[in-house]
């Protein structure tokens, strides 16, 4: 989930590009929308949205919701760049920022494959509901 749409357009030729599957949102209740009506192995998302919060809000959310707690997040963004506050160091902090990876933007397309690798793996290696 990313607002900006030729984020989206390139992040979508680039995970295709491995074999991905790519359902795309802007926002929260598109984000909502896509969810329920596929659930996803991996789930990539900004911080600022439509407001400078709703990654953190939607995290939140998602990890409290037993119906997709289980799925991993990815926060791929750049608020430290636009805002000056660094929220890498909170990633993963089950309150704050329950998000299973950060990656700040811009990101070289071959770390951004192998975080979404190694996320899936642990998933596939853990299991459900880890």
């Amino acid at each position: 989930m990313d607002d900006d749409p030729d984020f989206v357009a390139v992040m979508k030729v680039v995970l295709e590009s491995e074999q991905y599957t790519v359902a795309a949102a802007s926002d929260p209740e598109e984000g909502m929308s896509q969810l329920q009506a596929e659930r996803p192995d991996l789930i990539i998302m900004d911080v600022m949205m439509s407001t400078w919060s709703d990654g953190f809000e939607m995290s939140r959310d998602l990890k409290k919701d037993p119906r997709y707690q289980d799925i991993p997040i990815l926060m791929l963004t750049g608020v430290e760049e636009r805002s000056g506050i660094g929220f890498k160091s909170t990633a993963g902090d089950p309150e704050w920022l329950p998000v299973n990876g950060f990656l700040d933007k811009p990101v070289a397309r071959e770390v951004l494959l192998d975080e979404i690798k190694s996320l899936l793996s642990r998933k596939t290696r853990h299991g459900a509901g880890t």
